[in-house]
């Protein structure tokens, strides 16, 4: 058996396929987070996206408030909130919240783009004089709220966001870019990078974080994590099978005419130009697909040739069943157990949660 030497976790973008409805994409979620706390996942994080029919996980805080009450252990978070889409003060009632209420088991993942077109990207910032261009001076914002840290001249110094002051959860920025792997390297914060849609920028941004790093209380080494495209089947063939949709998603998402998550019959039938196959091969480059060994393998020689602390997979697949299958064959396959998540040193604040101060 090939060995990680590193924890695996999870995104969760929640799909909606063909012939489902958002509801069913969110009881499937917290059915998703209970089956990969018990196989031995370190953590379950859900994104945010806006405006796409196939994905449900709109609202990180209230998705992982709902998969909470399915779960009791794993560490929870969001990969990550589009800090520029919100105020900085409701993010830090919103994770102070489930911070308060699931202590040492929040993760507030960061991040500055959209997830969206612009269109709805207009829709949800229309009264926003700030944006991306400002995150700097909005996460400082954020972390101030928690930490107590805001300055006196600022013009919210007075302002005691509550629950969120003393109830810090883990913060982390993602990102897929030099900007905000520096960024995280300087204020001595875990970086999360998208390998599993940005490969092209790994080498750059990983020398950025680790060149810029300022050791903090809660993070006295670099900490990255990669977050990796993979599924899991018994064959080769099957693996192949059922990740063909998201080449078709994806062609929709690029064309924008995003709808339900396709099903594998649904890639199947569909005829791609020599245009559209080459760019899919382009995009699923550095997606892991194929029977659990084989990607064990692959997983471990990315961490061997990166270095990173830890993968994040994605596994998007139409089915539920599909899906918890493929986690479950990795787990097997990379001999987790939920004693093993325990043990796993992470940066120090996601370890011991903050607590009230």
């Amino acid at each position: 058996m090939t060995s990680l030497g590193v924890p695996l976790s999870v995104l969760d973008l929640a799909p909606v396929a063909e012939g489902t409805t958002p509801a069913d994409a969110l009881a499937a979620a917290a059915g998703f987070a209970h089956a990969v706390e018990a196989l031995g996942y370190q953590r379950y994080w859900v994104a945010e996206h806006h405006g796409m029919p196939g994905i449900a996980s709109s609202a990180p805080a209230v998705l992982l408030a709902h998969v909470a009450g399915a779960t009791s252990t794993i560490r929870l978070g969001s990969g990550g909130v589009m800090l520029p889409n919100h105020a900085p003060l409701v993010v830090a009632e919103q994770f102070g919240m489930l911070e308060a209420l699931h202590p040492g088991r929040i993760d507030l993942g960061l991040g500055r783009a959209p997830g969206t077109d612009q269109v709805t990207a207009h829709a949800i910032r229309r009264q926003r004089l700030d944006g991306p261009d400002d995150f700097p001076s909005q996460l400082a914002e954020l972390v101030g709220y928690f930490d107590g840290t805001i300055p006196a001249d600022h013009p919210f110094s007075k302002i005691e966001a509550t629950p969120a002051r003393g109830y810090r959860p883990a913060v982390w920025l993602l990102g897929s870019s030099d900007f905000s792997a520096t960024l995280a390297g300087r204020l001595g914060l875990p970086f999360s990078f998208a390998y599993h849609f940005a490969p092209a920028g790994l080498e750059s941004a990983l020398h950025a974080y680790r060149s810029a790093f300022d050791p903090s209380d809660d993070c006295p080494e670099p900490y990255v994590m990669l977050g990796v495209s993979t599924v899991c089947a018994e064959t080769d063939e099957r693996a192949r099978w059922l990740a063909a949709p998201g080449g078709l998603a994806f062609l929709r998402l690029r064309q924008g005419r995003p709808g339900r998550y396709p099903t594998p019959e649904d890639a199947a039938a569909y005829r791609y130009t020599p245009n559209e196959r080459e760019a899919i091969k382009a995009w699923t480059s550095s997606h892991v697909v194929s029977t659990p060994d084989a990607v064990v393998e692959g997983l471990a020689g990315l961490v061997e040739r990166t270095g990173v602390q830890e993968l994040m997979i994605s596994t998007m697949l139409a089915s539920p069943e599909d899906r918890e299958r493929s986690v479950t064959l990795l787990a097997e396959a990379a001999g987790l157990t939920p004693a093993g998540r325990s043990a796993v040193i992470e940066p120090a604040g996601a370890a011991a949660g903050a607590g009230p101060g």
